[in-house]
């Protein structure tokens, strides 16, 4: 009975000390993706709200809003798993508190009991006595190895009892600071819905009277979405005339002409580096150091205009005043161009992989140049109008469009 009991408590260790590493990690991923979150909101409000009173159109106070208030919604549903989470841990340890305590009671009985009888038969005269009754040598020598072994596993249920002793009073503490952590949680919790709720009674301000003009709004969301169009051509184009020109002198092979309209003639050095840049897919560090994205690939329909749905060929990321743009891997650079209607634009080209980083002033490379990882390229144009900072960054491979959310991390 006593080996049983002793073999279960083993295994409820065991099981114990599973779980105890598998938690922390569980929370550290929730509290590091609140963080993230804290993070953008921070950047949110110094990158789009900078100065109160400042002049904006309607159109853009609403997109400003839009990105806090989902910013604010996502860290909310985060903070709630949190304390979800907390919840079923230390409930969970409260039935491992009700469990160690069990087992260090029958712990104690036995031990109590195991010392009890040693002590009727402690005196040195009884022990000799129990070893020159053996009726031979070998069940002398058995009788020794049992009273060492006795002693042994005495010793060892004092240790383990000091073991599971502290065992409860950890878990005791652990409770404590769980509990102190879900109370400050569900207050912060409490603190963001209240600005929710204020952000959004703005927002239902602004809608309303975005709704009023709805068809002059609409217009200037396609107009801007027509001269997005033209500048994504004139991109395109480039990118399509260097796969051209990557082709004029290389040797044909087995390539078909449609193949090698299509794709960059690629050496042995440029197969290694596309292969590296591919490797390191969702591990591209930011094109800027300090940023929030403000519009993110593909079709999109406005939240608040149903009938108007925009289309963005890379992502727009919302960045500091006279921030530099910086390579997000090792490359050359492919081009500079002056886009019509727009800034310059500078192409980096990793292989058969290309990185466009738009709305440049001040460009601090030039064609032909090899760089680096995070060397800077040129300032992202400050617009004084709209007071911000934008820069769009686009990825191709060969002439298609990639999503740059799934190539730089957590973006």
């Amino acid at each position: 009975m006593k080996i049983t009991r002793l073999l279960l408590l083993f295994i409820f260790c065991g099981m114990f000390s599973t779980m105890s590493f598998a938690q922390p990690d569980k929370q550290k991923q929730l509290e590091e993706k609140r963080q993230s979150i804290l993070s953008e909101i921070k950047q949110i409000n110094s990158l789009l709200f900078k100065t109160r009173g400042e002049k904006k159109s309607v159109l853009t106070q609403v997109e400003d809003l839009n990105q806090k208030i989902t910013a604010r919604e996502n860290l909310i549903k985060v903070t709630n798993q949190q304390a979800n989470f907390l919840t079923r841990e230390i409930n969970s340890n409260l039935q491992k508190l009700d469990q160690l305590r069990e087992e260090l009671q029958e712990l104690k009985e036995d031990y109590a009991a195991m010392i009890n009888k040693s002590y009727k038969s402690k005196s040195q005269q009884s022990r000799v006595m129990f070893l020159l009754s053996s009726e031979d040598f070998l069940q002398a020598y058995k009788r020794l190895q049992y009273m060492k072994q006795y002693t042994k596993h005495r010793k060892k249920q004092g240790e383990s009892i000091k073991e599971k002793s502290e065992a409860l009073q950890q878990l005791n503490t652990d409770l404590i600071a769980q509990k102190k952590q879900k109370e400050t949680l569900i207050s912060e919790n409490k603190a963001e819905r209240q600005r929710l709720n204020k952000e959004k009674k703005d927002q239902e301000i602004l809608v309303a009277s975005l709704k009023k003009d709805e068809g002059k709004f609409a217009t200037q969301i396609r107009d801007k979405q027509r001269e997005a169009d033209k500048i994504d051509r004139q991109i395109d184009a480039l990118i399509k005339a260097a796969i051209a020109k990557s082709n004029e002198n290389a040797p044909s092979k087995n390539t078909t002409t449609s193949t090698k309209s299509e794709t960059f003639a690629l050496t042995a050095e440029a197969k290694a580096l596309a292969a590296s840049f591919t490797t390191n897919k969702g591990k591209l560090p930011w094109p800027v150091e300090k940023g929030v994205v403000v519009r993110r690939y593909g079709k999109q329909q406005h939240p608040q205009l149903p009938n108007v749905t925009t289309f963005n060929s890379g992502v727009e990321i919302a960045t500091e005043k006279k921030a530099k743009a910086r390579a997000v891997f090792n490359g050359e650079v492919l081009e500079i161009q002056q886009l019509k209607g727009a800034n310059r634009a500078v192409y980096v080209q990793h292989g058969n992989y290309i990185t466009v980083y738009n709305n440049l002033t001040d460009i601090q490379v030039k064609k032909g140049d090899k760089i680096k990882t995070k060397q800077e390229i040129g300032t992202v144009f400050h617009n004084p109008t709209t007071n911000k900072t934008i820069l769009k960054f686009l990825i191709y491979q060969n002439s298609n469009r990639m999503n740059p959310a799934d190539w730089v991390y957590r973006m």
